[in-house]
């Protein structure tokens, strides 16, 4: 049964929020990413070719470690975020979000009316029907989240439309995908890319949205805090779990 967002309500309270990607389609990685004591995590279905039945467990899976489920959905159809609410993730992340009527376009299909066109469904999201539907459609507008991410320089030139649309719930850099549309591939640290982050960020907080930062070098999450930045996204399990592989190894090899 779909229950009330702790990210979101972190957010409201300025309470520092940390979360990592998920691109190991594993229900036992999502679990693990909730007792580490993560508070979100974004399951990938842009770049990952996880099933539906399989989302569904990955989704049961951060219920079952209080951790909230967001999916990133691989574009603004309305017919797939309709499927991934359905299987009870709490919110979605919208790849290449680049103008207000994008914007506009995914909070229709996430939210109920009158605040959306939500196509209604039982099933898990009403534990079966033990929750009625008028109730479930009111939580649901209240607590599911919306996300764009901003990955290439028109969306960073319609920022302050995008961050206006009533119903965008956060905002989320894509410094890599924004690399490549400055010029500088695989170049996230370029100057031009941390400008254009720092206005989106920028425009968060006159539209009083939260912000997601993404800390990718030393003094980064610090100066992000002082801007008053409380959304952190700390890489991806993959990474992680390379990393932490490696340096287990390596405490033996030599």
């Amino acid at each position: 049964m779909l229950r009330p967002n702790k990210l979101k309500a972190s957010l409201r309270q300025g309470t520092p929020v940390f979360g990592l990607l998920n691109s190991i389609p594993s229900p036992l990685i999502v679990e693990m990413i909730g007792y580490a004591g993560y508070d979100f995590v974004i399951l990938d279905m842009e770049h990952v070719g996880v099933n539906p039945e399989t989302l569904e467990n990955m989704i049961r899976s951060a219920e079952c470690a209080d951790l909230t489920a967001l999916v990133r959905v691989p574009d603004i159809t309305p017919s797939t975020i309709l499927r991934v609410l359905d299987c009870g993730a709490q919110g979605i992340v919208v790849p290449c979000v680049r103008n207000r009527d994008e914007a506009e376009q995914i909070v229709s299909a996430s939210r109920y009316h009158p605040l959306g066109n939500r196509g209604i469904s039982g099933g898990r999201n009403t534990g079966f029907g033990t929750m009625d539907l008028v109730s479930y459609m009111e939580l649901a507008n209240r607590e599911i989240m919306v996300v764009a991410m901003i990955e290439d320089q028109e969306g960073v030139s319609n920022i302050d439309e995008i961050a206006s649309v009533p119903g965008i719930d956060m905002i989320l850099e894509g410094a890599i995908d924004l690399s490549q549309s400055y010029g500088v591939p695989a170049q996230p640290l370029d100057t031009n890319v941390q400008q254009a982050i720092q206005t989106v960020a920028a425009s968060c907080r006159r539209h009083d949205i939260p912000f997601c930062a993404i800390p990718r070098a030393d003094g980064q999450f610090e100066a992000w805090s002082r801007q008053g930045v409380h959304a952190f996204l700390l890489g991806d399990d993959r990474g992680v779990s390379f990393r932490a592989l490696k340096g287990c190894l390596s405490a033996y090899y030599r």
